[in-house]
């Protein structure tokens, strides 16, 4: 395989499904690849990798390459980075994408590492642009801008990564749109041996067992969210919250503020370092709307806020903004939503 400079994507594939986020990377990756005029790969690694293409190929991969060994299932952290790093070196890809999950976050920095490239973690948002170095005043054409909040999410900082390759990042699952280009999308499937790209000693560590808790929190796929941030006040006040879900038929989500206090638990945490969503309908309480925040629940059809704050910054996203206290508001919303809805 020659050098192809193109745009790669790593397809986490577990129970004989692609993970979400590697399909949100894939429609973006789409997209970048058009407009570097090159072709979008994938690469899946495991096992019973019989017809993965098809969950594949329809969001616009042009090349998939299937690494199948039954060792190479479950995931472990040497295998894998065995076979990226040694593809990569053949290949050279500009661009790899990956989701910031467990496993994404064990397998990107291990490849950029062993490649002396960098990476991006946690990027929001992916673009392709010039960049003049600003020491050397040296241009640099359609490089990957990785675009991600910084210094406690104050600024958002663009990073770029001029001379090293591939340019590497990852992306949390949600923040990305999942859209398929084509159900009929033709795809070049590549079966690589898989004992060129990775040597038995990389099989060192052998799962005996493997337990994996499903989350009870499903607040990524509710249509309705309620929404508790530091200002709610109190564990108890947050009741206030789970009893108008439970009357809208919602999920309870936090901002970081409200699960850093220990008013809830972390899965309910939305924002950068927690879930993205896309509710019909998100209530924000309490929540003063840092930028971290803004980034997991901005796409959001409707946003209403309750806030004793007129000022929070929240509100300048907010549809509707209602300005009084929790205690307050909330019995008034379940009491009206109640009589209404007989």
């Amino acid at each position: 395989m020659a050098d192809n400079n193109n745009l790669i994507v790593y397809c986490e594939f577990e129970d004989g499904k692609v993970a979400d986020v590697s399909l949100e990377l894939l429609t973006k990756g789409r997209v970048l690849a058009d407009r570097l005029g090159c072709r979008l790969e994938a690469i899946v690694i495991g096992d019973n990798l019989k017809d993965v293409e098809k969950q594949i190929a329809p969001y616009g991969a042009d090349v998939i390459y299937k690494v199948e060994d039954k060792r190479l299932s479950p995931y472990t952290s040497n295998p894998h980075a065995a076979v990226l790093i040694n593809l990569f070196r053949e290949i050279k890809p500009q661009i790899c994408l990956m989701g910031a999950t467990c496993v994404g976050r064990d397998l990107g920095p291990r490849v950029s590492s062993c490649l002396h490239s960098g990476l991006t973690a946690d990027c929001t948002a992916l673009e392709i642009g010039d960049h003049v170095d600003p020491k050397t005043k040296k241009e640099y054409t359609d490089l990957l801008m990785q675009i991600r909040p910084a210094f406690g999410g104050n600024i958002v900082a663009t990073i770029v990564n001029p001379e090293c390759r591939p340019q590497m990042a990852t992306v949390r699952e949600g923040v990305m749109k999942k859209e398929i280009k084509d159900p009929a999308y033709k795809a070049e499937v590549i079966n690589l041996d898989p004992a060129k790209y990775v040597k038995d000693e990389d099989f060192v560590v052998e799962i005996i067992d493997r337990h994996i808790e499903k989350s009870k929190v499903n607040i990524k796929n509710s249509p309705i969210i309620v929404a508790g941030g530091y200002g709610v006040g109190s564990k108890e006040n947050f009741q206030l919250l789970y009893d108008l879900a439970a009357t809208l038929g919602a999920e309870v989500g936090a901002s970081r503020a409200a699960v850093d206090a220990g008013y809830v638990e972390h899965e309910r945490q939305i924002g950068q370092t927690g879930v993205t969503v896309r509710p019909k309908l998100y209530i924000a309480c309490g929540i003063s709307g840092q930028i971290q925040h803004i980034a997991g629940m901005q796409e959001s059809s409707m946003v209403i806020s309750i806030n004793s704050d007129p000022d929070a910054p929240i509100n300048t996203i907010a549809d509707y903004v209602i300005t009084g206290t929790i205690e307050d508001v909330v019995p008034k919303l379940i009491k009206y939503y109640k009589k209404n809805s007989k």
